[in-house]
């Protein structure tokens, strides 16, 4: 991945709110849901939550910055004990070697410098390397090669990323729904009560595998489906709500959907297509506790097909009440 500060678009003395502020307007501009007609908007929005997770935590951005984990969070190598770190691009992306040659006199000095390079092998393997380092004195000129895993240096990339899309009940109560990766691989991953649509969800060691290195992670990017009845707005949910005629003229009690079951809402007389009115506590989960609400607007809907007693009734009030709602409009 690239480096979290470069994908952020601030500076590495950037400070923790210009970092967060840098990551929601991105986190709004990348999400799927406002990228329906980009298949890339998902990766870029993963990527941008992936920056935010070294960057946007103090440790791990302390950790970062001295060097001791990478863009994706992985243990960097450092090198051996005393000395610094070790060469870059492990060959065949898997395994770094470093050879030495033993070789000259006694008192070393061969090509190599061999009997030094034992000293150090004898102080970081004790009496195994050393063992082996006798050996090779008494060959000459013989060749030794050390494998070791090269961690953050030339590691391949073993984070596999995915898109979930669950239904706005699901993200509501939470529960358990079926993933498949890109592998074939199926999961069972638990969806947390509350989730929003953007947050990802980290399932340690779930990646992919590779000899020598550590299991990857699974980063599942939550997107909430479209609902026939609500609109996410926020923590917030909105609905249209269709009334009759006269429900709006005479008023009464009307049934409104919310997650989960209904409520009566109070519809006053004398109520106007398009008012909204708030029900308070009835939307969505929020991160910091409590819920949001959600905003009912009315919809005056006729009834289908022409009825002569209706439009009888609306000539005699047009000829006996006359207004006209337009008068203040150029």
């Amino acid at each position: 991945m690239r480096d979290p500060y470069e994908v952020l678009g601030v500076q590495r003395n950037a400070s923790a709110a210009a970092i967060k502020s840098a990551y929601r307007k991105l986190a709004k501009k990348h999400h799927p849901d406002n990228n329906k007609n980009d298949p890339k908007a998902a990766a870029r929005f993963s990527e941008v939550n992936s920056a935010n997770e070294i960057v946007g935590d103090e440790d791990k951005r302390k950790q970062f910055d001295r060097g001791e984990i990478d863009a994706e969070g992985k243990p960097r190598f450092q090198g051996f004990p005393g000395g610094g770190a070790g060469p870059r691009g492990a060959p065949g992306g898997g395994f770094e070697q470093y050879s030495f040659r033993t070789g000259g006199g006694p008192g070393g000095g061969g090509a190599g410098g061999g009997a030094a390079f034992e000293d150090i092998l004898n102080s970081m393997f004790a009496g195994a390397a050393a063992g082996g380092g006798r050996g090779a004195r008494g060959g000459r000129g013989g060749s030794q090669t050390f494998e070791f895993d090269g961690g953050g240096f030339g590691a391949p990339d073993l984070d596999v990323n995915v898109t979930m899309t669950v239904s706005l009940e699901e993200a509501v109560k939470g529960g358990e729904k079926r993933v498949r990766l890109p592998n074939g691989k199926e999961l069972n991953v638990k969806i947390p009560a509350g989730v929003t649509s953007g947050q990802q969800i980290r399932l340690k060691g779930q990646g992919e595998t590779v000899q020598g290195h550590r299991p990857g992670d699974l980063l599942i990017a939550i997107t909430i489906a479209p609902h026939p009845v609500f609109k996410v707005d926020g923590d917030d949910l909105r609905v249209d709500l269709p009334i009759t005629l006269y429900e709006a003229v005479l008023g009464g009690k009307v049934r409104v959907p919310v997650v989960g079951g209904a409520v009566e809402l109070t519809v006053p007389k004398n109520t106007s297509s398009g008012r909204t009115f708030r029900l308070k506590g009835k939307g969505l989960p929020k991160s910091g506790g409590g819920s949001g609400d959600q905003f009912v607007t009315t919809r005056i809907m006729l009834p289908d097909g022409n009825d002569a007693e209706l439009e009888a009734l609306m000539q005699k009030w047009r000829d006996d009440h006359p207004y006209n709602p337009r008068s203040g409009m150029a």
